[in-house]
C-alpha cells in the first residue's frame, strides 16, 4: 500500500469561503465560519482522508491590505501557510471575479517559490451564469499558470469531491502525518475558544469583534466524564464590555448557551462553560495574546 500525505494551504480574500471549504473537506466544523470577514486568525489545520492519501488543510486568514499589528500578523500567517505547504488552492468568489485583492494575491503567489503547484477553485458558482464562469476562468488562468481549475460551491458541496480527489493524487508519497481518526491539530482549548468567538461574532454586528479575543483559561476534566471550561473574553474598552454582556447579561448568556451546545456536540459529552469579560486596553499589542491565537507578534510592515 502506497500512502501519501501533504499540507494544502487554502488562500484567498476574506470571506471567499476558505473555512467553509475546510469544514466540507474534513466533514466536521474545525474552523470558524461567519459572514463577517477576517474571522480566521490562526492557521487552522484540518485533516481529511481520501483513499490512501492524508490531506492536511491549512485554513489561512484571508489576505487583505494590513493596517494594524493584528492585520499584519494575520497576513504574514496566510503567506507563511502558503509558503510551507506542498500544494496551494486559491479560492476566489465567482460573483466578485478578479478584484484588486485577487490581483495582489496573484502577485504574491509569484514570490512563494517555483515548482509548487497552485490550483484555482472558483467558489460560489451557483451565483453566476455559466458564460460568466468560463470568462472568469479564462481571464485568471491567463494571469497565472494554475495547475488545475475547479468550479465549486463549498457551501453546497458541489465539485468538492473532485477537488479532493485531485489533491489526494498530488500530495507527496510518504507516511501519514496524523492518526487516521484525527481531524485537527489545534489544541482543544483553542478550538473551544474559536467556537465561543464565532458565537460572539454572529451575535454582535458592530466593529467590536475585531477588537475582541477569547482565551480558554482553564479546562478541568471531571470524574463524571464532563468538562468544566473557563474562558476569558478580552475587549479593549469598558463600553465594549457592556455590549458583550448585553442588557441584564442576556447577550453573554445567549452566547454561552450556543457555544456550550456546540462544544457538547463536538466533544460528545456534557460541558460546563463559564465566560468572563475583561477589559484589556492593549491586548492588540501584547505578544502573549498573539501566541495564544497561533500568530507571530510582528513589528513593522509585512
Amino acid at each position: 500500500m502506497t500512502t501519501r500525505a501533504g499540507f494544502i494551504a487554502l488562500i484567498g480574500e476574506p470571506n471567499a469561503g476558505k473555512s467553509t471549504l475546510l469544514n466540507r473537506m474534513v466533514g466536521a466544523k474545525v474552523s470558524i465560519v461567519t459572514h463577517k470577514v477576517q474571522t480566521t486568525r490562526a492557521r487552522i489545520r484540518g485533516v481529511a482522508m481520501e483513499g490512501e492519501s492524508q490531506l492536511v488543510f491549512v485554513d489561512t486568514p484571508g489576505l487583505f491590505e494590513p493596517r494594524r499589528r493584528l492585520d499584519r500578523a494575520m497576513v504574514a500567517a496566510a503567506w507563511g501557510g502558503a509558503a510551507d505547504a506542498d500544494l496551494v488552492v486559491l479560492l476566489i468568489e465567482a460573483n466578485r471575479g478578479v478584484t484588486e485583492g485577487v490581483e495582489r494575491i496573484l502577485e504574491g503567489l509569484a514570490n512563494i517559490g517555483e515548482g509548487r503547484k497552485v490550483a484555482l477553485a472558483i467558489n460560489k458558482i451557483d451565483r453566476v451564469e455559466a458564460p460568466v464562469l468560463l470568462g472568469l476562468s479564462k481571464d485568471i488562468n491567463e494571469r497565472y499558470p494554475f495547475a488545475e481549475t475547479f468550479m465549486i460551491s463549498a457551501e453546497r458541496g458541489h465539485g468538492v469531491a473532485v477537488l479532493r480527489q485531485w489533491l489526494a493524487g498530488e500530495v507527496p508519497e510518504g507516511p501519514w502525518l496524523y492518526p487516521e481518526d484525527q481531524i485537527a491539530d489545534l489544541p482543544m482549548r483553542m478550538i473551544a475558544a474559536e467556537m465561543t468567538r464565532e458565537k460572539l461574532t454572529l451575535r454582535l454586528h458592530q466593529e467590536l469583534p475585531y477588537q475582541m479575543t477569547v482565551e480558554t483559561e482553564n479546562w478541568e476534566e471531571r470524574k463524571d466524564g464532563s468538562a468544566r471550561i473557563d474562558q476569558l473574553i478580552y475587549v479593549i474598552r469598558d463600553g465594549h464590555k457592556g455590549i458583550v454582556l448585553g442588557s441584564k447579561g442576556e447577550t453573554i448568556k445567549s452566547v454561552g448557551k450556543a457555544a456550550r451546545e456546540e462544544l457538547e456536540e463536538f466533544l460528545g459529552r456534557k460541558v460546563h462553560l463559564f465566560l468572563q469579560v475583561k477589559v484589556r486596553p492593549n491586548w492588540l499589542e501584547e505578544a502573549e495574546r498573539y501566541t495564544e491565537m497561533g500568530l507571530e507578534f510582528k513589528d513593522g510592515n509585512v
